[in-house]
């Protein structure tokens, strides 16, 4: 058996058993791929797939176990890779983050600057994505980290840890009448036209569940994935926003009143999320040191080996 059989047969599990689409993954043949599947499973003396003549038709009870140990095989290779880039190169190379539009724009500016400082032959390649495509890119290896609020500790193939808390507010023009209540309640903002978050971004499912809660029916006017473009549609009077806190922190919103909404919609944990047995680059540990003094590379090491499951904020 070799890492080509494997090679085939991973990829012909996750091109849906389709044997042209594995072939033109891999750039070789479908002739090819059949051949290796079959000289693996004759070895193995089990059949990976159940077949319908020449077509795969689904995974077999032996073949889910067989998959299983091709991908730890795959992933340990993957490692070997990365172990020659760490000694061949201790200091350089180019660091894969895979976030979200906010954590991207209002998070990770300071971290990267630090560890531009700290490395300066590490280059940044920063991919803005959904929350499960973070996770997929992190999974599929394009990016080493991954980081959001929704979604991460959903997949058993990555390791996720908290990364810190925090609550949404509301924006609205100093003219609006809830600009004079220190505390706004849910009845107060439930009729009123607001402007937030698509649902799959940046902790919106807590603020649908507050409503449902009260069995309250928001009026959502605009959704978005980018907190500055909620802050512009409240300046123009389309309504009143929720954003996270972090899209307000340091940016100065001298024409909006901020209040905190973290009594109605509780707190938010963002994650960090690592591939389950990846091998990371000592600049890899650096990075998430800086996201959060709560990260370590001591934890970290030890949540990749299966010793910490999560830990407090």
């Amino acid at each position: 058996m070799n890492l080509h059989q494997f090679r085939f047969v991973q990829e012909a599990a996750r091109r849906n058993l389709n044997l042209t689409e594995a072939a033109k993954a891999l750039h070789t043949s479908q002739p090819g791929v059949s051949k290796a599947i079959i000289e693996l499973e004759d070895e193995l003396g089990v059949d990976i797939f159940a077949r319908h003549g020449k077509r795969l038709k689904r995974v077999t009870e032996p073949g889910q176990h067989v998959l299983r140990s091709i991908e730890l095989i795959m992933r340990e290779v993957g490692n070997l890779k990365r172990i020659g880039e760490q000694y061949s190169a201790q200091d350089s190379g180019t660091l894969a983050i895979a976030t979200t539009h906010t954590q991207a724009r209002y998070v990770l500016p300071v971290p990267v600057a630090k560890l531009r400082e700290a490395y300066p032959k590490v280059n940044i390649s920063l991919h803005q994505a959904t929350p499960h495509e973070v996770a997929r890119m992190v999974i599929d290896e394009v990016a080493e980290i991954g980081m959001a609020t929704e979604s991460l500790a959903d997949y058993p193939d990555l390791v996720t840890l908290p990364c810190y808390e925090w609550q949404h507010v509301l924006v609205l023009p100093p003219s609006h009448p809830l600009a004079q209540k220190e505390r706004v309640g849910l009845d107060d903002i439930a009729h009123e036209a607001l402007i937030t978050y698509h649902p799959s971004f940046t902790g919106r499912g807590k603020i649908d569940q507050a409503f449902a809660t009260r069995k309250l029916q928001p009026r959502i006017v605009l959704e978005a994935i980018d907190s500055d473009v909620i802050k512009t549609y409240v300046r123009l009077g389309l309504g009143i926003g929720i954003v996270a806190e972090m899209a307000v922190r340091d940016d100065p919103l001298g024409d909006l009143v901020v209040r905190p909404m973290g009594h109605l919609f509780g707190q938010s944990v963002a994650r960090v999320a690592f591939k389950r047995g990846a091998y990371l680059r000592n600049f890899v540990y650096k990075f998430a040191e800086l996201l959060s003094d709560r990260l370590s590379r001591d934890l970290i090491a030890r949540a990749m080996t299966g010793h910490v499951h999560d830990y407090e904020l």
